[in-house]
């Protein structure tokens, strides 16, 4: 099965993961859902990942998602480019997810990161998704 947005996949495989309960989530591996998964470890969305293997010799990604008292950390998590609309931000145009609660992570000439590190090293790009 061929997927066309790997990044959309991963969100949706997040938020249906969270909305079971589920401890964990797998999903293919990519470099791109990589830098993504970084980002959400980095500013504690989720617990961490892990590469491995699947049964037929496919590297893979499991996700360990995080709660806080029974509720899922991550409320929302939206996409906001999609292969067929990309959007792009300056970074003094980049509005606020839930006044400064939630981050927006971008793809920037420096590499993947959230709007409050792209803000300290004044780089705009690609606006990835929103997370609250």
């Amino acid at each position: 099965m061929t997927i066309l947005d790997p990044i959309g996949d991963l969100l949706t495989r997040i938020r249906n993961g969270q909305m079971v309960g589920k401890a964990s989530v797998g999903t293919p591996a990519s470099n791109a859902r990589i830098r993504v998964l970084d980002v959400l470890t980095e500013e504690g969305y989720i617990r961490g990942y892990t590469k491995d293997i699947d049964e037929r010799g496919h590297p893979t990604l499991r996700v360990e998602l995080k709660y806080l008292e029974g509720q899922p950390v991550i409320r929302m998590l939206k996409r906001v480019s999609t292969p067929g609309r990309r959007v792009y931000s300056s970074i003094k145009d980049l509005k606020l997810v839930y006044n400064g609660l939630g981050i927006n992570i971008l793809s920037t000439s420096v590499g993947v990161m959230s709007d409050v590190k792209a803000r300290q090293l004044s780089v705009s790009g690609e606006v990835i998704c929103s997370v609250f």
